[in-house]
């Protein structure tokens, strides 16, 4: 039996081993929190801009000047992960930062071999010294190098440990991280890789600079292939997957990184935050395709000609693609400048929105016959485009063939003023020249907009006269945003009729759009603008110094880009809508008197120049509800009352005239059931006004 003395002994002696544990845990918790690891809570990554689908489009480098993009796991191919645990830390998933058994293998054939045959480093220690590089490669950089190891398993999951190391990892020159390489180097996200691509970005990080691929093929091919030779070995990969594999070329180029939407991506930079990412409204497929077109196309166009495109879905008013020049780093095209947002004479794209506002008013249907020949409208003489007249047209074919003359004789009619005031309420404010007041130029673009606000005022057209203000995301946080009329729905269809019947340019592919172009002053500025059931897209063709170019015209240059951009977008075409219920498209026969010929009275000849007063609708009142009992047998007629204009009259309810012409100044109209109607009356020298009412 063991005596007292023996056991108090060892008693004594196992307390002061514990106590002696106690220190050493106390101290070396110490000095961990005296020396902490360098952890930042955030690296320090790319600035990444990114579509509305979180892929990537365009990179900005680090202030060191690296391309280090944050990389989560679940963006990273599984079975690359899976292959670099294997190679690099096999259990990873379940040491504490340092493995001791590939420790003492590797100090074994060290013994043996007199070198090193394989490092014992975990990945832990490998993300130590990837945040703390190493003065050396002594054995106490080593020693300090385990010790942090254990200090980053303290504070991070494993998990983070391999997102911090997929983003540090070295791939030469000054790519870091698996994402910037795998860009690099096979022009994709590492999300899905082949296993030759998977096998080389696992062998890389060893010895980044000797096995670069674009400078060290060979050496690049023959570490890849010894990755797919260990995973084979462990049992990840069969030999004839690890067979196939090796058989895939290993390409010698290192690519670009994305840099799409150069101009929206600078201009939402300023709102970085360190390590967010920025989103924009964009579709990358999109924006790729239509920057591809406006390249061509300026190619094709000549040097210092530029190509500007703004596509939006006008459903929501996102701007799904957007290229401010042909090339943003063409200097002799002043590629910097973004032309989506400089103000330039529209041409005649603005005309669709003067013929609208006829429609509204019921001064036009679209076989009115309109002339078109030299008129002055008090000193003001606009000619047409090719110099010549056409004579007698229709409203339809006045809009279709772009004539100046009609579009001028409509605007005169509804007023500047009040088309000028459309485009504010649709939030579109035109810039007219130093203290002049809205004049007719502005028909054929005597007024200033840019192309996204054409792209705006079109959206509405898309939209069945609905305008959302446009946004691609790099508007401040507290941009306003609305929704606006800009054409009631049934002057807003056609409208839409009418361009749809434009003739496509030569060679465009069919795509059933409707569409307008237009020319400045000068042959300063191409436009053409279109749109489908859902999607506009507006071009811009010109020298950013508005230089002039002669030749240049809006469906000569810009159309024919309409069309391809339509087509490379790779969206999916939505068909125009079809022709509301009530709306009517009489033809030229069945038309009143009042709308057979645009500017005619009841006897149909042109009258003198009125001294009356428009004629003005007093009862009911814009906006007025009216309830008329209208579900009863016995609904009570709607009285209409007017001042002013010339007589006699003639009333029109939604588009459709009632019976006959009066010398009154007063009318009944039955409404055929509830709901909105405008009501419009016309007085002998062509003169409107208009009034929209909700029966009850």
């Amino acid at each position: 039996m063991l005596s007292r003395k023996f056991l108090r002994r060892a008693a004594v002696t196992g307390a002061s081993l514990a106590g002696l544990a106690a220190i050493a845990a106390a101290t070396l918790w110490q000095l961990d929190r005296a020396f902490p690891p360098p952890l930042p809570v955030a690296l320090t990554v790319s600035t990444e801009v990114q579509d509305r689908d979180g892929q990537l489009l365009r990179a900005f480098a680090t202030p060191d000047g690296y391309w280090r993009l944050a990389t989560r796991l679940d963006q990273v191919d599984r079975q690359f992960v899976d292959m670099l645990v294997t190679y690099e830390d096999k259990r990873f998933w379940n040491h504490d930062g340092v493995d001791v058994l590939a420790l003492a293998r590797a100090a074994g054939q060290f013994a043996t071999n007199g070198r090193i045959v394989s490092g014992g480093s975990t990945l832990s220690m490998q993300l130590a010294r990837l945040t703390e590089p190493r003065d050396s490669r002594s054995l106490g950089s080593k020693v300090k190098q385990l010790l942090r190891a254990l200090q980053i398993e303290r504070r991070l999951t494993k998990r983070e440990i391999l997102e911090r190391y997929l983003t540090l990892a070295p791939y030469g020159g000054n790519l870091e991280g698996v994402r910037a390489a795998s860009l690099a180097y096979f022009g994709k996200e590492p999300k899905r890789l082949t296993v030759s691509e998977a096998a080389l970005l696992v062998a890389l990080p060893q010895l980044p600079e000797k096995r670069r691929p674009d400078r060290n093929l060979a050496i690049a091919h023959a570490a890849r292939d010894r990755v797919l030779t260990r995973m084979v070995s462990s049992g990840l990969l069969s030999e004839r997957e690890a067979a196939r594999a090796a058989l895939d070329d290993v390409s010698a180029i290192r690519r670009t990184l994305p840099a799409l939407a150069a101009h929206a991506a600078y201009a939402v930079l300023p709102k970085a935050v360190p390590g967010q990412s920025l989103q924009l409204t964009i579709r990358k497929s999109v924006q790729e395709g239509l920057e591809r077109v406006a390249r061509d196309a300026a190619a094709r166009l000549g040097p210092r000609l530029s190509v500007a495109m703004v596509l939006a879905d006008a459903r929501t008013g996102d701007i799904l693609g957007e290229v401010g020049s042909a090339n943003f780093f063409d200097a002799s095209r002043s590629g910097w400048i973004d032309m989506t947002r400089i103000v330039r004479s529209p041409g005649s794209t603005l005309k669709p929105f003067i013929y609208g506002l006829a429609f509204e008013q019921g001064l036009i249907a679209q076989e009115t016959l309109i002339d078109d020949s030299p008129t002055d409208f008090s000193g003001y003489r606009p000619k047409n485009f090719d110099m010549g007249y056409q004579g007698d047209v229709s409203i339809r074919q006045a809009l279709q063939l772009s004539l100046n003359v009609p579009a001028i004789s409509v605007l005169d009619a509804v007023g500047p003023a009040r088309l000028l005031a459309r485009f504010r309420q649709a939030g579109v404010t035109p810039i007219l020249p130093v203290n002049k007041a809205p004049g007719l130029a502005i028909g054929l673009g005597g007024v200033g907009v840019t192309l996204r606000d054409l792209v705006q005022l079109y959206a509405g057209l898309a939209n069945g006269g609905k305008a959302h203000t446009l946004h691609d995301g790099t508007e401040p946080a507290n941009a306003k945003r609305s929704t606006a009329t800009i054409l009631d729905d049934q002057a807003n269809w056609q409208i839409t009729d009418i361009l749809s019947g434009v003739k496509p340019p030569e060679g465009a592919a069919k795509r059933g759009i409707a569409y307008k172009t237009g020319t400045s002053y000068g042959y300063r500025d191409a436009w053409s603008v279109g749109f489908d059931g859902r999607y506009v897209l507006g071009v811009w063709v010109g020298r950013p110094d508005a230089g002039a170019v002669p030749g240049l015209s809006g469906y000569v240059s810009a159309a024919p880009i309409l069309f391809e951009g339509f087509v490379r977008s790779g969206l999916a075409a939505v068909p125009l809508p079809s022709q509301p219920a009530g709306v009517v498209r009489p033809r030229r026969d069945d038309l009143p008197v009042t709308l057979a010929r645009f500017g005619s009275g009841a006897d149909g000849l042109v009258q003198a120049t009125p001294t009356e007063s428009a004629p003005t609708i007093i009862f009911p009142p814009d906006g007025a509800r009216v309830d008329l009992g209208t579900t009863a047998a016995d609904a009570t007629p709607l009285v209409l009352k007017l001042q002013g204009g010339r007589a006699p009259f003639r009333w029109l309810a939604n588009g459709k005239p009632l019976v006959g012409i009066d010398r009154r100044r007063t009318a009944t109209w039955q409404p055929d059931g509830a709901g909105y109607s405008t009501l419009t009356v016309i007085d002998a020298v062509g003169r409107a006004a208009s009034v929209k009412v909700f029966v009850e």
